[in-house]
């Protein structure tokens, strides 16, 4: 899968998805941040799903109707429980995400939009 990693997330689960074999592109690899919409519509054009903890996404996605190739949202989810999280999603909800499904994950359930 190809993931646009926002640097919110983090670098440490961008690396582990590198790790888990997925085209990962993280944002503070492309230098000055450009801002939630500039970024969704980078990883629409390369078919990216974006992956962040910011509910600005949702947002845009939601209420703008902005185009996206799929969306992870990680919302007060502590770095350390990131990856582990990350994970559960991908094996519940790869498929769908693979067909543009927005995904929002919590320590207590994994809600889905497809």
């Amino acid at each position: 899968m190809r993931f646009l990693v926002d640097a919110c997330a983090g670098k440490r689960l961008a690396d582990w998805l590198v790790d888990q074999g997925h085209d990962v592109l993280f944002v503070d690899d492309l230098g000055a941040d450009p801002g939630d919409e500039a970024l969704l519509e980078l990883a629409a054009a390369q078919g990216r799903i974006v992956v962040t903890i910011d509910t600005d996404f949702g947002e845009l996605v939601f209420l703008h109707r902005m185009p996206h190739a799929g969306l992870v949202r990680l919302p007060d989810i502590p770095v350390f429980e990131r990856v582990a999280l990350m994970k559960e999603v991908l094996d519940r909800c790869g498929e769908a995400l693979s067909r543009r499904a927005v995904v929002t994950a919590s320590r207590q359930r994994i809600r889905m939009s497809v």
